[in-house]
């Protein structure tokens, strides 16, 4: 077995501390791209904010006491891992402007589920009646709170969605192609891909040129750079330390531990996301949104609660 796919011995509470710390971050992160979208757009905060992590993250490899490469010992999963990710994001952020940032979390918060269901596929488990039951009920909490045909609200609940399955997929990738990359040398894979993705996104735009109707609609994702003042610079800080701690600790987390035991901790975001969602927007789930958080919440929980299927060959 190649060192890229190696299996790490499994540390399960430093697995649960970096999740819960990684979440932490990232759910103040997310909260203050919601309220940093009426005035930036999306792509120049993916470039500044990581453009100030990179050098932080090349200082720290450069600095480590054990000699570490900055190449990754398995460049095409590493890529391929940081893609998925960089597109999970441009799904999420898409959606924060438009809709309350704990139903954004609760629709992105399926993917523990996902994970769940494609680790059991791909090892090939038999799938067991409680981690069915899970995956249903979450499917009926989803469906509870997007209310298909309800109004002009669904479509945007969908992005989160996409970006459930497009997290599942990177998480797996890091269990079983990254387990032998350094965190660090994961976050700085990533965070150069967001720089090359905004920049290109970036240049496309101002190529193609959408037109005013299309950036005046959605200026957050059309709309060109903008100059930067105090109160920009202070977010975009903020940004770039919830991305450092949440990517570094995601990372750790994955390799650190088996993917339903750190998915289900995952299940912390949505308390951050609510909590944050009321202290910076005075946000409040109607009877709706609550009980379909609720229902996704349980499946969660029902689903780590029961005998998680062993590895059958």
């Amino acid at each position: 077995m190649s060192t890229s796919a190696r299996t790490v011995d499994d540390r399960p509470v430093l697995a649960v501390v970096a999740v819960l710390v990684s979440v932490l971050a990232l759910s103040l992160g997310d909260a203050v791209i919601k309220r940093a979208s009426v005035s930036l757009p999306l792509w120049q905060l993916y470039v500044l904010r990581s453009a100030l992590i990179v050098p932080v993250l090349a200082g720290a490899i450069a600095l480590r006491a054990t000699p570490t490469s900055f190449r990754p010992l398995a460049p095409s999963w590493t890529l391929l891992r940081s893609l998925l990710l960089a597109l999970m994001w441009i799904a999420y952020y898409a959606a924060l402007p438009q809709i309350e940032l704990s139903v954004a979390a609760a629709a992105y918060y399926t993917s523990p589920l996902i994970i769940m269901l494609l680790t059991s596929r791909l090892s090939r488990d038999r799938t067991t009646p409680a981690l069915r039951t899970a995956a249903a009920l979450g499917f009926a909490g989803m469906l509870v709170m997007l209310r298909p045909g309800a109004g002009s609200v669904d479509a945007w609940a969908v992005l989160p969605l996409l970006a459930a399955i497009l997290y599942a997929l990177a998480m797996l990738v890091t269990r079983t192609r990254c387990a032998g990359e350094h965190p660090l040398v994961l976050a700085l894979a990533l965070n150069l891909v967001f720089v090359a993705v905004g920049g290109v996104a970036t240049l496309a735009l101002r190529a193609f040129d959408p037109g005013g109707q299309w950036a005046s609609a959605n200026r957050f994702l059309f709309g060109d750079w903008v100059g930067l003042g105090t109160g920009e610079w202070a977010a975009l800080g903020v940004l770039a330390v919830a991305m450092l701690v949440g990517s570094v600790g995601a990372a750790v987390a994955y390799q650190s531990g088996p993917a339903p035991l750190v998915a289900s901790f995952d299940y912390a975001y949505l308390v951050f996301a609510g909590l944050w969602g009321y202290a910076f927007f005075g946000e409040v789930p109607d009877a709706l949104a609550m009980t379909g958080m609720l229902m996704i919440l349980a499946a969660g929980v029902l689903a780590v609660s029961r005998d998680v299927p062993r590895r059958t060959g």
